[in-house]
């Protein structure tokens, strides 16, 4: 497929429609190529545009849970702002360096997920609390679900499509949403909201904002609930209205006795699956025992990965910038000069010869379980392999989105999931990346966006 043949507009979708801004933000490709062109909304737009999301009176639950699921499916196989769901997946691919298939693979999950969210907020909502202060079972005084506020700003991350799959919840629950969308992949937010508009949502009820760090500011100060991973949403960390997301460094732990040689093919995939972009990917592997033959068939396996173009049919691993890729692949080895290098000592950046490189994959080896290498995360395949021992207990294991442990020790598993800063824990054969309809990815969404209120009526 080829490239559009001039840089896409991707204007600011305001609460009136969309809105050329006089401020634009090249987007460009892998190879420094302009793709698209972003517009910035400046700080009194966004002022505006946020106290419209406050007016804005949310459509019904039916209405609201119908129009979702219709945009999953327009986003999936409509043409929306010019560009065909094909096209669409090109130039992500070439923008943000992800694998076509991957990108691919991400629209089907927004179809499934958007398809599926009322069924999976339930799962979040607590046992008893209803949804409507009319249900009959307030007479007697029962617990209702109810919103924290009016408006989220959401903060965008851009490693991965698939990120933009969890925000619409938002919606789902009668709340407004401004999302300041991530310069390095504006495409699928900005096609996300056109679906969203396309299927049902007026233009006050759901709006993009690209901004610059001022307008960031007005934006996330102007709701009640703010959530993302950006350095603006860092800054107010502190402020129980803001969720801010960090770094996965989901691990996996084989404790001895396990023939992890039997299970190798989920060690590669957690590691490597996507490209090794998204949070949920391994980064540290913790072996009880000597952890070299582990290590070194990972990097056996990673090493027969493709150095390929990301819109190539057979890609398998992200691509960068050349000059990006050099100033990441100095950062790992520097990371690296007290470790063994299985894999990626001499380097991880692949240039391709258009000014982009492969980030290829890299394994190294600690000699301590408390090695801070261990938690370095970067986007791609890069995993570090350690030691681990039952003295060490879970200290080197916190701090982990998802944890994948393979062990039978019933006391061990006690512990990892008593152990707060594991968000997530995967027993036996099953890959970090794994999930599903119902299943929390740091805990639910709805947890921060939902509280549970009293109500007792005659």
């Amino acid at each position: 497929m080829a490239a559009p043949t001039a840089p896409l507009p991707l204007d600011v979708l305001g609460p009136a429609g969309a809105y050329r801004a006089r401020g634009r933000q090249p987007v460009t490709d892998v190879s420094g190529a302009p793709a698209a062109e972003l517009g910035l909304a400046p700080k009194v737009f966004v002022s505006r545009a946020m106290k419209a999301l406050r007016a804005a009176t949310p459509l019904t639950v039916d209405e609201r849970v119908a129009a979702i699921a219709r945009a999953g499916e327009l986003f999936a196989t409509a043409e929306l702002g010019g560009l065909t769901p094909e096209t669409y997946e090109y130039t992500v691919s070439r923008v943000a360096g992800i694998p076509l298939t991957v990108v691919r693979a991400a629209t089907r999950t927004l179809a499934r997920r958007t398809a599926h969210l009322h069924r999976g907020l339930q799962f979040a909502r607590p046992r008893g609390a209803v949804t409507d202060w009319r249900d009959p079972l307030t007479r007697t005084g029962r617990a209702v679900w109810a919103r924290r506020g009016e408006v989220l700003a959401v903060h965008a991350a851009g490693n991965h499509p698939g990120t933009h799959s969890l925000w619409p919840e938002a919606l789902a629950l009668g709340y407004r949403v401004a999302v300041r969308p991530s310069r390095r992949e504006p495409l699928t937010p900005h096609r996300l909201v056109l679906a969203l508009r396309a299927a049902g949502f007026p233009d006050d009820h759901v709006v993009l904002l690209p901004t610059e760090h001022e307008p960031a500011e007005t934006m996330l100060r102007a709701a009640d609930l703010a959530y993302g991973s950006d350095e603006v949403v860092r800054e107010y960390a502190d402020d129980r209205g803001v969720l801010s997301l960090t770094p996965g460094r989901s691990k996996i732990l084989l404790t001895a006795g396990v023939d992890w040689r039997a299970h190798l093919d989920t060690l590669v995939d957690s590691i490597a699956h996507h490209g090794g972009t998204g949070c949920v990917n391994a980064t540290a592997v913790f072996v009880e025992g000597d952890p070299a033959p582990v290590a070194e068939a990972l990097a056996e396996r990673l090493a027969a990965l493709p150095s390929l173009p990301p819109e190539d049919e057979k890609a398998q691993l992200p691509v960068q910038a050349a000059r990006a890729a050099r100033a990441l692949e100095r950062h790992v080895l520097g990371r690296a000069t007290d470790a063994r290098a299985w894999l990626g000592g001499d380097g991880i950046a692949d240039e391709l010869g258009d000014g982009s490189a492969v980030l290829r994959p890299a394994v190294f080896q600690l000699d301590r379980p408390d090695a801070p290498e261990a938690g370095t995360e970067v986007p791609f395949p890069c995993v570090w392999v350690a030691p681990w021992n039952r003295e060490a207990g879970v200290a080197p294991l916190r701090d982990t989105l998802v944890m994948s442990a393979f062990t039978d020790d019933e006391g061990l598993t006690d512990a990892l999931c008593d152990e707060p800063t594991i968000s997530n824990l995967h027993l036996g054969n099953h890959p970090t990346h794994w999930t599903d309809t119902g299943m929390p990815h740091d805990g639910y969404l709805a947890d921060f966006l939902m509280r549970s209120k009293a109500v007792l009526r005659g």
